[in-house]
């Protein structure tokens, strides 16, 4: 019998919960054990749902979304780096899964493995921050974001920060509608050569500094869709992207813009030429 087994075990064994004055137990549980098993745990314990004002339909619905994010992943040959980085005070909220073995990986690191080609990664519901959540990974070629219904995300800071060897990334289902930082979000990914986020909702984003810095091998990026109206700083914002030759950035909005400083510095004569004509604030 598993640990899992034994805790539904004790609990049906045990009204252990129906006297708890306290949500310290109830915080133990939530905390630290699966979610079907904490479905099994209210379904079970009706008191409990009472005691703790929780709407089960509400829960089941939260729930989905704990494990609503499923990644493609193409594993580099040969480099041993960083997979995914997370950070101590949230660690607690995501754990991750390999499809050719469905264990918790206990590490944050991927060796060379050509069978993995899906993960998934179980980030709570209440987690509103993708802060550095690839930052300095060495040793993936290619991400796809097969699902993703997650409408809560506001931080994308630095997200794909030095993913260096991407070369491809397909975000078209990444949902950012309340999304207010985009800061360094592609910093540094010196090999993608393409990178489509016209479904990107940018209407709440006060945050764009240094978002595509270092993105030399981008040759085109069409940003039109692109509500800049409440953003604050563009500082670097496409700097050192020198291969860069068409950008579409004609419905930008700079009326609350603090600092745009440097945001074309390292890009070709021919850009800044274009950009001059699509916009008389260059």
């Amino acid at each position: 019998m598993n640990s899992d087994e034994k805790i539904i075990k004790e609990i049906k064994s045990k009204d252990i919960f129906e006297n708890v004055k306290s949500n310290f137990i109830l915080k133990i549980i939530f905390e630290y054990v699966k979610i079907n098993i904490k479905l099994q745990i209210i379904n079970y314990h009706k008191n409990l749902q009472n005691k703790l004002g929780i709407n089960l339909n509400e829960f089941k619905k939260n729930s989905k979304l704990y494990s609503s994010i499923e990644i493609e992943i193409k594993p580099v040959n040969n480099i041993y780096g960083k997979f995914i980085n997370i950070s101590n005070e949230d660690k607690k909220y995501f754990n991750i899964y390999f499809d050719n073995s469905n264990e918790d990986i206990k590490r944050n690191y991927l060796n060379n493995n050509e069978n993995v080609n899906i993960i998934k990664i179980k980030i709570n519901y209440r987690l509103k921050s993708f802060v550095h959540l690839f930052s300095g990974c060495k040793c993936i070629k290619s991400i796809f974001f097969k699902k993703f219904f997650r409408n809560n995300i506001t931080d994308f800071d630095s997200m794909f920060l030095d993913c260096a060897n991407l070369e491809e990334l397909d975000i078209s289902h990444l949902i950012t509608d309340n999304a207010t930082n985009m800061n360094s979000m592609f910093y540094g990914c010196s090999s993608l050569k393409e990178l489509n986020i016209s479904n990107f909702n940018t209407n709440n984003v006060l945050y764009m500094s240094f978002m595509f810095k270092g993105c030399s091998s981008l040759k085109e990026l069409d940003l039109s869709n692109f509500n800049t109206n409440n953003v604050l700083d563009m500082y670097s914002m496409f700097y050192g992207c020198s291969l860069l030759e068409e950008l579409n950035i004609t419905n930008f909005n700079y009326d609350k813009i603090i600092d745009k400083k440097d945001m074309f510095t390292g890009c070709s004569v021919e850009l800044i030429k274009k950009i001059k004509k699509q916009d008389n604030n260059f």
